[in-house]
């Protein structure tokens, strides 16, 4: 099931990072990546056309409050959502009196092949494993992203399975799908 997710207040810190709440004054970092080519579209979304676009995601992720903002060197260069599964989906894993989460994840281009995703995507981790006290964490990523591979393999989820999914640019794809148990976590 579904577990309640709130991350206000909440600040996690890697070596490199701080993942903590967007703030208003994010906007002009995530206009800044997020209108690049190639970004959004590895997660299945279009660049940003607009600052005013931005905002309304901005807006979103702090109305939301499930959404961190990384923050690099003091700029912010990414987001990761923590968001809710499709509770069928999974029927051959038997989810029903467990509590999960689904995570997605985005970084600027200009941060790829620092190891920077894998940093965060482990803080997360710790936190909703440890602190939220979740059973499963659900990841997914369209087949022809590798890079997203990559950190899901780094972060030792594994493999379920591919089934096609629905793009927000319209596009139906395969997505591959992985989990994560509490117990198997290193």
């Amino acid at each position: 099931m579904n577990a309640p997710i709130d991350i206000t207040g909440v600040v996690l810190t890697t070596p490199r990072l701080v993942l903590r709440p967007w703030r208003e004054s994010d906007l002009n970092d995530l206009f800044e990546y997020a209108r690049v080519d190639g970004v959004g579209q590895m997660a299945g979304w279009t660049p940003h056309k607009s600052i005013d676009e931005s905002r309304e995601i901005l807006e979103m992720f702090m109305r939301e409050k499930r959404t961190f903002a990384l923050e690099f060197e003091g700029k912010v260069v990414g987001s990761l959502g923590i968001e809710t599964y499709e509770e069928d989906r999974y029927p051959e894993l038997d989810l029903r009196d467990r509590r999960g989460r689904e995570i997605g994840y985005v970084l600027s281009k200009d941060y790829w092949g620092r190891g920077l995703m894998p940093e965060a995507v482990r803080a997360v981790i710790r936190w909703l494993f440890d602190d939220v006290k979740l059973d499963f964490i659900i990841v997914a990523h369209f087949t022809r992203n590798a890079r997203s591979r990559r950190v899901i393999e780094k972060c030792g989820f594994h493999y379920v399975k591919a089934i096609p999914a629905q793009s927000q640019c319209g596009r139906t794809e395969d997505s591959r799908e992985y989990i994560l148990y509490k117990s198997e976590r290193a």
